[in-house]
């Protein structure tokens, strides 16, 4: 009949007049979403561990390169300290009084002394093996920084400021008063000796990693620097001049 509503009986599937067809998905149970959670949690922690030591591989490289893999008959001179330990949470004072925390030394190469503010004749020699042994590094010096801490209230003698100024305005060294107690409950002299002794090494992470035998003169400085350059090739994947931000 001309106007029914009735639909052809030879329409084609597809058209229009083909009624909607819906798919229903079944969600995911709770108890799959909680067997699914630790296998994403282990895998994050996976990726996490490995981004890490990624990121620690060449400090670990360049330290077991000087601890471990050494040719036969090589012996480094200075002592290796083990368990290295991190610079101690201490306030100093430079010359001028002004409070430097300890901690922020760190991210340099130090070659440090200890000694009195009156600096006798030993303390004068390792001032002066601590710059010759800096500048004897070449172009790894500014990697370097030598200090002197003073371990005592005596005022520093006046014939020696010109020298330690000039050296502290060109970053390459650093003189600080700080409690002679509470450094020696971080450095130590080895047995039978005083801490004023010796030269010690910090690394840039700031941990107290090695200690040269007590008197030091002309001959036994070349053996320093070797170890010291050693140091210098040993890290230089990882270590940059200057401090950084």
């Amino acid at each position: 009949m001309s106007g029914s509503n009735s639909s052809s009986p030879t329409a084609k599937p597809g058209s229009l007049d083909e009624p909607l067809g819906l798919t229903v998905h079944s969600l995911p149970l709770p108890q799959q979403d909680e067997l699914a959670a630790p296998g994403r949690t282990r895998s994050g922690r996976l990726k996490m561990l490995l981004v890490l030591a990624v990121c620690a591989a060449p400090v670990v490289a360049s330290y077991l390169t000087y601890y471990v893999i050494r040719p036969e008959g090589r012996r480094n001179y200075g002592e290796l300290i083990e368990p290295q330990r991190p610079l101690p949470p201490l306030t100093a004072t430079t010359l001028e009084g002004k409070p430097v925390a300890l901690p922020s030394l760190k991210g340099q190469w130090l070659l440090i002394s200890v000694a009195g503010g009156a600096c006798d004749a030993a303390c004068e020699k390792h001032l002066y093996l601590q710059r010759q042994l800096r500048e004897g590094l070449g172009k790894d010096k500014d990697r370097v920084e030598w200090v002197w801490l003073v371990n005592d209230q005596a005022p520093v003698r006046a014939a020696l400021q010109p020298a330690l100024q000039q050296a502290i305005t060109q970053q390459q060294a650093a003189v600080l008063r700080v409690d002679g107690a509470a450094l020696a409950a971080w450095l130590a002299p080895a047995a039978g000796h005083q801490l004023a002794e010796h030269l010690y090494v910090v690394d840039p992470m700031g941990h107290w990693m090695m200690r040269f035998p007590a008197g030091q003169d002309t001959a036994s400085a070349a053996r320093v620097r070797k170890d010291l350059e050693r140091l210098m090739r040993g890290s230089v994947q990882w270590d940059q001049a200057g401090r950084q931000p």
